[in-house]
């Protein structure tokens, strides 16, 4: 406005100083994403000075973790000193640096070179070679008898075995003999209905794996070695698109990881 003297009127000016500089929200978010920088290095470091079996059941969260959670949830603690990974027994180091389970395994491979070995040189065993495997699991070694052709290790619908079936057990349960290590034998069967009231393929899996335990017993197997004997039936096919296939028979040895305490 005009001055009361008539002269040029007077402009006043009022400046908003506003509050940059440190008083900012800008610095905030640096140091935030500094921060979370420096959280992942050190995150990466730890996981790094890890051991191998803890670094694996880390793997395996990000890679499954609906199925790590069963496992927690399961009673299964994959990080810890007692269980190493998910399925896997406790890892613990020996007086040579060496850890028992890696110790285990070799002896594991061992056994199964020698069970493979009399396979090939017995010839009575030929014909059985492609129906026997042997291989290292997460629960231990195991040895499958499969039929690839039917009633090959049972008579047909019976739990009595065939002489050669008999020799054949006989000659991997001396191989297993010298290990500390419990001996699990398991029984399956197909699916097809036995036809005999009161006798279902239940008993049928189950007098099967006992079949096994006797004979295996009777020369290889030390007294109390077997620690279970299971009957799982048609439960656990190995073809489940044909589940009256004779190749779903088998009896399967476990010699598990955990030593009998």
């Amino acid at each position: 406005m005009a001055s009361e003297t008539g002269g040029s009127p007077i402009i006043i000016i009022k400046k908003n100083h506003k509050h940059d500089g440190h008083h900012g929200g800008a610095w905030k978010v640096a140091y935030a994403d500094f921060v979370t920088a420096m959280m992942a290095f050190f995150l990466v470091m730890w996981i790094v000075g890890l051991d191998k079996p803890t670094r694996e059941a880390i793997a395996a969260y990000f890679k499954d973790p609906v199925g790590f959670m069963k496992a927690v949830n399961g009673g299964k603690s994959p990080i810890s000193t007692e269980s190493s990974s998910i399925g896997k027994p406790a890892i613990l180091p020996t007086a040579g640096g060496q850890s028992q389970q890696a110790a285990v395994q070799a002896q594991f491979k061992t056994v199964a070179n020698e069970i493979l070995k009399e396979l090939a040189k017995h010839p009575e065993f030929q014909g059985l070679r492609d129906s026997v495997e042997v291989h290292l699991t997460n629960e231990g070694l195991r040895i499958e008898l499969m039929e690839k052709t039917p009633s090959l290790f049972f008579d047909t619908g019976s739990a009595h075995l065939k002489a050669r079936t008999v020799r054949l057990l006989q000659t991997i349960a001396r191989q297993l003999r010298a290990l500390d290590n419990p001996v699990m034998i398991e029984g399956h069967t197909d699916s097809r209905p036995l036809g005999r009231p009161g006798y279902s393929n239940w008993e049928l899996s189950t007098d099967r794996a006992n079949s096994a335990r006797r004979a295996m017993e009777t020369n290889g197997l030390r007294p109390g070695q077997v620690l279970a004997v299971r009957g799982y039936a048609d439960r656990k096919l190995l073809r489940p698109d044909d589940p009256t296939h004779f190749s779903n028979r088998r009896v399967s040895i476990l010699v598990a990881y955990e030593k009998k305490g």
